[in-house]
């Protein structure tokens, strides 16, 4: 059985955190559910995070701040900011996708956390085949 990914989300509405958080959870993920930036960014500090999905627009340390924080610290952890109000091309922002809060379905966040984190982990690799022999020479 493969090891369940951490996601850590990020959303200072409860209904719209408590809504991520079920979606997340009944396809298998681990959630770190915070309300606020710096509890989020603490809790990431302590390691074992995959996969950071943040609302943009929050008291104290917003989405872009936080995941500004976050890549600083681990350039290759994805993260997915969300916004109701802001469009991407509006504000700058470190974040790998850009979601529109009713603008998306739960089947389009599952597969952009799942997309991300086969990112993050990388392609497959094939197993290693024998190099061919020439003649009785390995050829490599």
């Amino acid at each position: 059985m493969k090891p369940k990914r951490t996601i850590l989300c990020v959303d200072d509405n409860e209904q719209s955190l408590s809504h991520r958080k079920i979606v997340l959870e009944t396809r298998g993920y681990r959630v770190s559910a915070f309300a606020r930036g710096e509890d989020a960014l603490q809790r990431f500090l302590e390691g074992g995070i995959d996969l950071v999905i943040a609302d943009m627009a929050m008291p104290g340390l917003d989405g872009p701040q936080l995941i500004a924080k976050i890549k600083e610290a681990s350039p290759a952890t994805p993260a997915i900011l969300i916004s109701s109000k802001v469009r991407v091309y509006d504000h700058d922002s470190q974040a790998d996708v850009f979601l529109t809060k009713g603008m998306y379905s739960p089947a389009d966040l599952l597969e952009r956390v799942r997309l991300l984190l086969m990112r993050k982990r990388g392609p497959k690799r094939l197993p290693q085949r024998p190099a061919p022999v020439a003649g009785g020479v390995v050829v490599a």
